[in-house]
């Protein structure tokens, strides 16, 4: 062959590789309402940086016929390339071609990514959209997921890991965004289960919809799987870029300073009016995290999950900071099993990746009731308590209005290395809330009353005096200042100042053994 003709070879195989499964299956899937995986990452990855390996890389699977019908790419398109100027390693499942099934080639390109990912330094980024493994490969397409779980969970910690869910993720597949940081999902044209409807109707005879078993607004609000729910692919790529620019590249690095013109000084006078005079009163935790960040920009994380608990990332005069805050417009901001999973995993990213943790407390306590004790509070509890206590990161906790009991202790109080600890005028510290209290140190004297409530009332009003406020804890030592609310943005900057260059480090050992 001359040098044209091998050049015009090469071409006609970029064309073929680029087309995957062929028009007929790429206009499907955008009547499916789905981009193809080259789309995609034409969204996520800055113009012109993208650089693919493994173009023509085929299955050698003889079985089933599967020797004379090969696709150039066999599935998956692989690569690394920048978003906003950073770099980054993505590979995106090509539905188009044999509907993005995993073989043991497709395995050894998105192994190999994951492998550079790590020696580089730099996020690892899944676009799923898959049937699952390929089943003419047999077990070969089993240990290929199992070549990439381990590389999962080599990396976790190490690296960011990003997944989005863009089409069916079902059977052993779906273990792979699981153990991955931050997983989102498509509505409507996502969904991910281990067993799906058909099967769920032979074996438990339930009749349920792909949407009702694993569909994005389930995974997102029910189940937990999943950390975001969005309208379309657009969306969630989007989404996807904004959730890196808080992050730091691996874990030897700090996350991005962003210029700001917010000014690190400013004073919001509106919040010495949020909290409510009646304790008993709902208010809007977001409205207060909303108002201190920077340009009032928070990205929550897990927004339609555990709603008596926020997580999300903010800034502070450029500075990356993870938030967890009780809600008490939400069962009234109690710590239950499902917010303690929600803030322990996010308490423990941060830790990973170097981004100081800022709290937000206001929490009557533990959820009570036989479902909570017998679905293991105790041990879900744990975990929050667990990942406080082993963060190093910069740790700023603010007490805003209820810090009773066990919660008090959890959320990042002195006593499990809280760094900076402030509280409102409005805060409330005891081992429990007054009534409770009341009702326990007076119980005899209540009985023979004459006027049992009035005399309740009585000692209720004398216990919140006394104890019911910051003033005790902080002559103990265990706030560091009482602050007035609207101050709440410079104290956060001033406490990031201070701690900038803490050094922290925990025993040394394998791993901890946190309660499971």
């Amino acid at each position: 062959m001359t040098i044209e003709e091998k050049i015009a070879e090469l071409q006609r195989r970029h064309t073929e590789a680029e087309l995957g499964g062929g028009e007929g299956r790429i206009e499907r899937q955008h009547k499916a309402g789905k981009l193809t995986a080259r789309e995609r990452i034409d969204i996520l990855i800055d113009e012109g940086t993208f650089v693919e390996f493994d173009k023509f890389a085929v299955h050698r699977c003889t079985y089933f016929g599967m020797d004379k019908n090969k696709i150039l790419g066999d599935g998956v398109v692989t690569g690394c390339g920048k978003i906003d100027g950073r770099l980054v390693y993505v590979f995106a499942h090509d539905f188009t071609s044999f509907g993005g099934s995993l073989s043991e080639i497709f395995s050894m390109k998105i192994c190999k990514i994951m492998d550079m990912s790590m020696k580089a330094g730099a996020p690892i980024i899944g676009l799923y959209d898959s049937g699952g493994a390929r089943i003419q490969e047999g077990v070969a397409s089993l240990a290929g997921y199992g070549e990439i779980f381990l590389r999962n969970v080599l990396a976790s910690g190490v690296v960011p890991q990003i997944s989005a869910i863009m089409g069916p993720c079902a059977g052993g597949a779906v273990y792979s965004p699981a153990v991955t940081d931050f997983v989102f999902m498509v509505r409507d044209t996502s969904f991910m289960f281990i067993t799906g409807p058909d099967v769920i109707k032979t074996v438990m005879a339930e009749e349920v919809t792909f949407e009702e078993l694993g569909g994005a607004d389930i995974c997102s609000s029910k189940s937990g799987v999943s950390h975001f729910a969005v309208s379309n692919d657009e969306e969630c790529l989007i989404n996807v870029k904004e959730l890196l620019s808080f992050l730091p590249q691996n874990n030897m690095e700090e996350p991005p300073l962003v210029p700001t013109s917010d000014d690190p000084g400013r004073i919001d006078e509106d919040l010495n009016l949020l909290v409510p005079d009646n304790p008993q009163l709902p208010y809007d935790m977001l409205e207060l995290i909303r108002t201190v960040v920077d340009d009032h920009n928070f990205f929550e994380v897990m927004p339609d999950y555990a709603k008596n608990i926020i997580v999300g990332f903010g800034r502070f005069n450029g500075q990356t900071v993870g938030v967890v805050a009780n809600q008490p417009a939400h069962l009234a901001g109690v710590l239950d099993i499902d917010s303690s999973l929600k803030g322990a995993r996010f308490i423990r990213f941060c830790d990973a990746f170097n981004i100081p943790i800022l709290t937000f407390e206001d929490v009557p306590g533990f959820l009570p009731g036989v479902g909570q004790e017998h679905g293991g509070v105790i041990k879900h509890g744990a975990k929050l308590l667990y990942a406080y206590c082993e963060a190093t990161v910069p740790r700023i906790t603010f007490i805003t209005r209820k810090s009773y009991g066990g919660a008090y202790v959890v959320m990042s109080s002195k006593a499990v290395r809280g760094d900076l600890n402030y509280a409102y005028p409005t805060a409330e510290i005891a081992v429990m809330g007054p009534d409770g209290a009341v009702e326990i140190l007076f119980r005899r004297e209540i009985a023979a009353a004459e006027d049992a409530d009035a005399f309740k009332a009585e000692k209720v009003e004398e216990f919140r005096e006394k104890f019911a406020n910051p003033y005790l804890a902080h002559e103990l030592g265990y706030i560091d200042e009482v602050i007035e609310a609207k101050m709440t943005r410079v104290k956060v900057i001033q406490a990031l100042e201070m701690t900038r260059n803490k050094r922290m480090t925990n025993p040394p050992k394998k791993h901890g053994n946190i309660p499971l």
